[in-house]
């Protein structure tokens, strides 16, 4: 008797697993189906040719293997990124249309502007692609020659420095605003629509600093056009290995790198996360990727959605207080 009680439990006990894992399947295995007739859509929310296009393109190549319906590359671009991060933010949980991003719209935008149509704090993690670090960039007119030199510059000619960033709220803009806040400088900001002007006005004087990413200044300060005085990372990158850190030149809190992470929409299934994050992170791990992403400036990323999301939120918490000591906003 005892023992036909004994059974009676262990079968209803797993009765009652076996429904709720059955309640747990359905988004899983739909995804999973999913994957297999629905192309991969990977959302980038700006425009085709950056860094931030180049290195999912890049991945993508790498991973068609995974995805038998193919992997498409969506440029959807306007508003820092909130448009491409509203789309994606709207789309359905089932792991086939992701966010491939800069910090803008992941990290940054929800301090930046006033209404946003999405809740960047709710996104899924899945893994970050690559970072890429920022450098203090000056002008060959500027007459310094390194970091100690160049404080000492703006400390004597205050409001008489011009520095350029990509636009309102970019990353060269708050990097520029984060490095005053620590340094007790200040400097005049003149924005632009993007890198590339900013940085041809660099190289020929009109503007005297721009904390670029190191991608797009390496090659002008190799060729002694612009003058590179320090790395915003806690290492050296192997794109300017002569290039000191900031932590080198004790201003260990002057870290600021551009990252470029994927995440999904919310209510995705961690499942589901955990899976995309497993095939990226191969990819990542193949040599001549690697070779492709140094290229590019880039770290390449791997990390885990519980490691991506503790990231995230670092940098979000970071981007914060720099925003609100410098009152910077957006419409």
């Amino acid at each position: 008797m005892n023992k036909q009680l004994n059974f009676s439990r262990r079968h209803a006990l797993a009765s009652s697993l076996a429904l709720c894992l059955s309640a747990l399947l359905p988004s899983y295995a739909f995804a999973q189906a999913d994957s297999a007739t629905r192309p991969l859509r990977l959302v980038v929310p700006f425009p085709a040719g950056g860094t931030a296009d180049v290195l999912p393109r890049i991945l993508a190549e790498k991973m068609r293997d995974a995805f038998p319906a193919g992997i498409v590359i969506e440029n959807r671009t306007g508003a820092g990124g909130n448009v491409g991060g509203e789309f994606v933010a709207r789309a359905e949980p089932d792991g086939n249309t992701l966010l491939a991003s800069p910090p803008g719209p992941v990290a940054i935008n929800h301090n930046l502007y006033k209404t946003m149509s999405f809740d960047p704090t709710k996104w899924v993690p899945i893994t970050v692609i690559a970072t890429v670090p920022n450098v203090l960039a000056i002008s060959n007119k500027v007459p310094v020659n390194n970091l100690t030199e160049f404080i000492a510059y703006l400390r004597a000619n205050p409001d008489k420095v011009s520095y350029a960033s990509q636009g309102n709220g970019s990353t060269s803009h708050l990097t520029a605003n984060l490095f005053m806040q620590l340094t007790g400088t200040r400097m005049v900001h003149i924005p632009y629509r993007g890198t590339a002007p900013a940085l041809n006005d660099l190289v020929s004087g009109q503007v005297d600093v721009f904390f670029d990413n190191i991608a797009s200044s390496a090659q002008f300060h190799t060729a002694k056009r612009i003058k590179v005085l320090a790395v915003a990372d806690t290492r050296r990158s192997r794109a300017l290995p002569d290039i000191s850190t900031f932590s080198e030149l004790r201003l260990p809190a002057m870290q600021a790198v551009t990252f470029f992470s994927v995440v999904a929409p919310p209510g995705t299934p961690s499942s589901v996360a955990r899976r995309i994050q497993g095939h990226l992170a191969a990819a990542m791990a193949l040599p001549d990727v690697r070779e492709k992403f140094a290229a590019q400036g880039a770290e390449p990323g791997g990390q885990t959605p519980e490691e991506t999301g503790a990231f995230i939120q670092a940098e979000s918490a970071k981007w914060k207080n720099v925003i609100s000591t410098a009152n910077v906003t957006l419409d």
